[in-house]
């Protein structure tokens, strides 16, 4: 089976992405530097579910999961090149998935290095690497955000992404553009996935599920950006993953002849591809908390707010290139969804 490297497997998305390919067989390498933006208690808690004993972990050192030999993890800053190089250079990866970032829209407002350090010289340093050591495919994460001011519903691959209203939303257009570079150039194949507000069990605590939930059932009021005028496409994680590892099994070549007179954004004459991956089917947010209500068995307090700078009012996926490709298939009603969040957080948290 294949090599494959997960970047910020101690993350939210990257932990369940490498236990699930670990379960199907493949031999997974899972980097992350545990940082100190959310809660380390739960990313050390994610590791120990996979069999990672915190004791264990130092820095860059790899150590093999007790649950399974096909999983090892190491503690690395992207940003360290030389030792990223050693590891690319040591373990030949058939495929990377770049899912190590600084996240948050609101914290980098505040923190805006913090996004140029992980996400612009942290990926450079993977495109590199890639470039070096040849890979089938680099898969990465790139976000919504970067649709910005687009209003033009459902946000589509081929529309205009040029106007982001977020330092975060910016870099992450900017890994999409030095994606293609590096396709173009020296013909690292790269698939870019543009996520829609993943949600779900040991999911990260600044997402709006995560703060509702602990707020309602601490008895605290919750705060309703935009007065509750806010819509998006939640994406159930199991959804999300089920696409990713689509990708990593089989690599798509697309079959469409490219014109550079009339350029498509979504792919290229070089081996690279941008695809939505969400749900399709934006959810009101006043809907969204009547959801979580309903599984806590609790009402709240609403206080409305203002919408925050950075915020958008509304995504929606258009996920037909995706399923085109890729057979993608989201299935997971929100409620579903929602209801899995509570038990896990409920059990987890003793509540």
């Amino acid at each position: 089976m294949k090599k494959v490297l997960i970047t910020g497997s101690a993350g939210f998305i990257g932990f369940h992405l490498a236990r699930q390919l670990v379960e199907q067989g493949f031999y997974v390498t899972g980097l992350d530097i545990i940082n100190d933006y959310y809660d380390v208690e739960l990313k050390y808690d994610r590791l120990e579910l996979s069999g990672i004993s915190r004791d264990s972990i130092g820095y860059n050192q790899v150590v093999t999961s007790s649950h399974s030999e096909n999983y090892q993890f190491i503690q690395l800053k992207l940003e360290d090149r030389e030792a990223l190089y050693e590891l690319f250079a040591n373990r030949q990866f058939d495929v990377v998935v770049n899912l190590a970032a600084q996240a948050g829209v609101r914290y980098s407002l505040t923190h805006p290095q913090a996004y140029i350090d992980s996400n612009i010289t942290g990926f450079l340093n993977i495109l590199e690497a890639c470039r070096h050591h040849p890979v089938e495919n680099l898969i990465y994460a790139s976000s919504s955000s970067v649709y910005g001011l687009n209003k033009n519903m459902p946000f589509s691959v081929k529309s205009n992404v040029d106007h982001p209203v977020s330092l975060y939303a910016a870099s992450k257009k900017c890994n999409e553009l030095m994606a293609h570079t590096y396709s173009h150039l020296f013909g690292v194949p790269t698939i870019g996935l543009r996520f829609f507000t993943v949600y779900g069990p040991w999911g990260r605590p600044d997402m709006a599920l995560f703060l509702f939930t602990k707020a309602i059932l601490a008895g605290e009021p919750i705060q309703v950006f935009n007065h509750g005028k806010m819509e998006r496409d939640f994406t159930y994680v199991d959804d999300i993953v089920g696409g990713i590892e689509r990708m990593v099994r089989h690599p798509h070549i697309k079959e469409e002849e490219w014109e550079p007179e009339s350029p498509d954004p979504s792919f290229s004459s070089a081996p690279y591809q941008i695809h939505n991956i969400g749900n399709s089917s934006p959810v009101q947010l006043t809907s969204f908390i009547e959801a979580i209500e309903k599984a806590l068995g609790k009402k709240s307090e609403w206080q409305m707010m203002p919408i925050q700078p950075g915020d958008v009012e509304r995504t929606w996926a258009d996920v037909s290139s995706l399923k085109k490709d890729y057979n993608y298939n989201p299935n997971t009603p929100v409620e579903t969804g929602i209801q899995r969040f509570v038990e896990w957080y409920r059990e987890y948290y003793k509540v």
